[in-house]
């Protein structure tokens, strides 16, 4: 997932400006959404059962605290983070990020039996459809924009 969204001066039209500090303030609250749910999950949850259940090395180094890694315990970076400067190559990465969240969402749904679970993992997935959506708007208006002979 794209998680920080940058409002690079370069761009040349506004809604997407606008947009990209909406999307980037919303996905940071994702973060905090999905945070509070692995909170929940494992709150006071014993280090046997932690290891039984295939987390005992993430126990052994976080115990229950909550700490950005992948399934394989390889801890989140920036560098998943991409940007290169133009804002039609960085609209279109912005597209793809959305895409595999939307993605993941899907496939964490069908791992779990959890109504409450799955209604969060939902309304995440719907929020991700969402910006796809509104990122492929901005595309739109950065090629009008391009397509104008405005740029030289």
């Amino acid at each position: 997932m794209d998680l920080l969204k940058s409002q690079p001066p370069y761009q040349p039209v506004y809604f997407p400006k606008g947009l990209l500090t909406d999307i980037g303030t919303e996905e940071l609250a994702h973060w905090e959404i999905i945070a509070t749910l692995i909170y929940k999950l494992t709150h006071g949850v014993p280090a046997e059962v932690m290891r039984e259940a295939g987390m005992g090395g993430y126990y052994a180094m976080h115990d229950n605290a909550v700490f950005p890694v992948n399934p394989d315990g390889v801890p989140w970076t920036a560098a998943y983070i991409q940007a290169t400067g133009d804002p039609i190559t960085d609209l279109h990465e912005d597209l793809a990020a959305e895409k595999k969240a939307q993605t993941t969402y899907e496939h964490l749904i069908k791992l779990t039996d959890d109504p409450g679970i799955k209604d969060t993992l939902r309304f995440l997935r719907e929020r991700e459809v969402v910006h796809f959506q509104r990122f492929g708007e901005a595309l739109d208006q950065v090629y009008e924009y391009t397509d104008s002979k405005k740029v030289f």
